[in-house]
């Protein structure tokens, strides 16, 4: 009696045991890992590209030449507020191409997905390269090896190029999640939201195109774009060299390719059995979560300009910052889609879930605190006209 007990107990509460599986925990965790270091990455990138911007402007002003114009970042991508309207309706012409002219083209978009994932994973390595070469105690962790291009980041390219190779010779699934995290972080930190407005604007679109995709394209497309799209494998261009050169052995054997739209993480407990989730619940919350850490480095570099010192913990440490708050709705947004998909036993829109999570609660914290108003236009334009690049974050 008490065996058939805890089995009846184990049957009700088994949604409860499924969001606790090892692929749930470890999609939850690498996920806002992934976030927080593309966030910190990015305003890193700006603080280094705002100081070499300085360095030359002082090079330029003691050679007597007149100061560059240029950009601090040229490989950063601001969206505007025609970018983000616009976002939803080319991912779903993007998605409707991939539903319908996948078969044709599988073999080009297996390649121009390895190259960029290859460039991503790149720049993903380059950081801990440049680690290992400092701690070698090489000289040459920021000096150029190669033209525009220092040791450590060809290091980076060919270790990105290995794992690439590796992954279209035996498309393992722990390759392709390499190259998935490297094309998140590589999208946080290189794709910069303005405002409040543009992030609301492009999230609100997202969702909306999230929610249809998922929800109700089986209803005129008699089955799940979305999921159709995100699970399709493509034609390894390996078997394609081999036939056309007529070549057999290994090349001709190669596996298809499960292309890194999105991460998967094994089970522990349920052999074969994974969890998914799309970088895009990933990408999009987390330009929002990038968003808000810089103006929350913004705000506190200003509080230091008008102080004239650095505020001590107690009025800064201590309070709950956006990003803080961000990266916790993110968290409960994710718990809620976990819990959805086991007890509705379907996919579900994540977004659907993240967006409010998200952006509610920054909203309304936004409002209390008074910073609503300059968030949603120019949030790093001082009250003096300055602009909110001329600070140390």
């Amino acid at each position: 009696m008490a065996q058939v007990g805890a089995n009846m107990e184990y049957q009700e509460y088994k949604w409860a045991y499924s969001i606790m599986d090892s692929s749930k925990v470890s999609a939850c965790l690498i996920s806002m890992l992934l976030i927080v270091y593309g966030s910190f990455r990015s305003l890193n990138m700006e603080r280094e590209a705002r100081e070499r911007a300085e360095r030359e402007r002082e090079a330029t002003l003691l050679g007597g030449k007149p100061a560059p114009s240029c950009s601090h970042n040229s490989n950063v991508q601001t969206l505007n507020t025609m970018q983000a309207l616009c976002f939803p309706l080319g991912s779903s012409v993007a998605l409707l191409i991939m539903f319908f002219f996948f078969d044709s083209m599988q073999t080009l978009v297996a390649i121009c997905t390895a190259i960029i994932a290859c460039a991503a994973l790149a720049f993903l390595l380059t950081p801990l390269c440049q680690y290992v070469a400092g701690s070698a105690g090489g000289a040459g962790g920021g000096a150029r090896a190669c033209g525009r291009y220092s040791a450590p980041e060809l290091a980076a390219a060919l270790l990105a190029a290995a794992i690439v190779a590796v992954w279209v010779l035996t498309g393992h699934w722990l390759l392709m999640d390499a190259m998935g995290m490297g094309l998140c972080v590589t999208f946080i930190a290189l794709i910069r939201l303005p405002s409040l407005k543009v992030s609301t604007l492009l999230l609100t679109g997202l969702l909306l195109y999230d929610v249809f995709w998922v929800f109700f394209s089986s209803y005129i497309f008699t089955t799940n774009v979305m999921v159709k799209v995100a699970t399709r494998p493509a034609e390894n261009p390996m078997n394609v060299v081999a036939r056309r050169l007529q070549l057999g052995g290994a090349m001709r054997d190669a596996p298809k390719l499960s292309l890194p739209a999105k991460l998967v993480f094994p089970s522990m407990h349920h052999q074969g059995h994974f969890s998914m989730l799309g970088l895009g619940d990933i990408v999009m919350p987390g330009l929002l979560l990038c968003f808000v850490l810089r103006y929350d480095a913004y705000k506190k570099a200003t509080l230091v300009c008008q102080m004239g010192q650095v505020p001590g913990p107690r009025s800064m440490g201590s309070r709950l910052t956006y990003f803080h708050c961000s990266l916790l709705g993110y968290f409960l947004g994710l718990l809620t889609a976990t819990v959805s998909a086991e007890v509705f036993k379907a996919a579900q829109p994540a977004l659907l879930y993240l967006v409010p999570f998200t952006l509610l609660p920054l909203l309304t914290m936004a409002y209390v605190k008074g910073d609503l108003r300059r968030m949603w236009s120019e949030p790093f334009i001082a009250p003096n006209g300055k602009s909110g690049a001329d600070f140390d974050v």
